[in-house]
C-alpha cells in the first residue's frame, strides 16, 4: 500500500509521528509526505531517517501563498530548487475558489501557480494539484502549459471533466472520503486503473468518525475501491504501486 498524499508533520500526526511511522511499515510499502514552507526542514529530515519508505513533495498550498510576500514565495522556490534532489513531486500547488473566492485573491494565486509549475517544469517532476472549487481552471493551465505528469488530490470536480482528465493521462487521486463522495465512488468504480492512486490527506478526512486519520487509512481505500470494482484488494494495490513506479520513481 502507498499513501500518495499526507501531512506528517501537520497538528494531529505531528505530536506522534513517529509511532505512526513504525506502525505504518507493518503493512505499507511507501509514504509521500507533504511538506509546507514552515516543516521543510523538519520533512527533509524525516525522510533521511526513513530512507525507502517516506518521501517527499513539496509545494505551495494556497492557504501558505496568501500568508507570505513575494520575496518570502522567491526564497522558498530557491529553497525547494535547492533540493530537487530530496523530492518526488512539486505539490501541492494550485488554486481555491472556496477560501478565495475574489478575483484579486485568484489573480495572486494564479500568478504563484505558475510560477510554481515553471519550477516543476525546470526540475523535471510530477505536480500534485490542490483544485477546491477550480478544478476546470488547473486542468486548463496544467494542459496549456503542456504538462503530462499531473495528479488531480482528492478530485471533486464533475464526471465531464474527470473524462477529460482521463484523455490527457492525467491521474486522479482517491482518498480516504471515497464513500462520503458520490463522484469519488463513481470514479474508483470506472476510472481507468491505470490512472488512479491512493492518498489519506491525514489528518484530514480521516474514514472513521472522531479519529485522526493515518497514513494507515489508506488500506480503506484499497478495500472500499476492491468493493466498487469486484476486484482483489491485491490485484488494486499492486497496479497503484505500478502507478506510483511510474510517476514519481519510487
Amino acid at each position: 500500500m502507498i499513501d500518495t498524499h499526507c501531512h506528517l508533520l501537520y497538528k494531529g500526526l505531528k505530536e506522534k509521528h513517529g509511532e505512526i511511522i513504525e506502525d505504518a511499515k507493518k503493512s505499507m510499502k511507501a509514504i509521500i509526505n507533504c511538506g509546507y514552507p514552515g516543516d521543510v526542514e523538519k520533512s527533509l529530515e524525516l525522510k533521511r531517517d526513513h530512507d525507502g519508505f517516506i518521501y517527499l513533495s513539496l509545494g505551495l498550498h494556497p492557504i501558505d501563498i496568501v500568508k507570505m510576500s513575494d520575496q518570502e514565495i522567491d526564497e522558498y522556490i530557491d529553497l525547494v530548487r535547492t533540493h530537487k534532489d530530496d523530492i518526488v513531486a512539486i505539490g501541492e500547488i494550485g488554486l481555491d475558489k472556496h477560501w478565495y473566492p475574489k478575483p484579486e485573491q485568484q489573480l495572486r494565486l494564479e500568478r504563484v501557480f505558475q510560477q510554481m509549475l515553471d519550477l516543476a517544469k525546470e526540475l523535471q517532476l510530477p505536480v500534485i494539484l490542490h483544485t477546491r472549487k477550480a478544478e476546470q481552471e488547473c486542468f486548463d493551465i496544467v494542459r496549456e502549459n503542456g504538462f503530462k505528469d499531473v495528479v488531480f488530490h482528492c478530485y471533486a470536480g464533475n464526471m465531464t471533466l474527470a473524462k477529460d482528465i482521463k484523455e490527457e493521462g492525467y491521474y486522479i487521486s482517491i482518498g480516504t472520503n471515497l464513500m462520503r463522495s458520490k463522484n469519488t465512488k463513481k470514479l474508483a468504480q470506472r476510472f481507468p486503473l491505470e490512472q488512479l492512486l491512493t492518498e489519506t490527506d491525514s489528518p484530514f478526512l480521516s474514514p472513521y468518525p472522531k479519529k485522526i486519520n493515518v497514513p494507515q487509512n489508506v488500506g480503506y481505500v484499497l478495500e472500499r475501491m476492491s468493493e466498487l470494482r469486484g476486484l482483489p484488494v491485491e490485484e488494486i494495490d499492486k497496479v497503484i504501486e505500478k502507478n506510483c513506479e511510474k510517476l514519481f520513481g519510487i
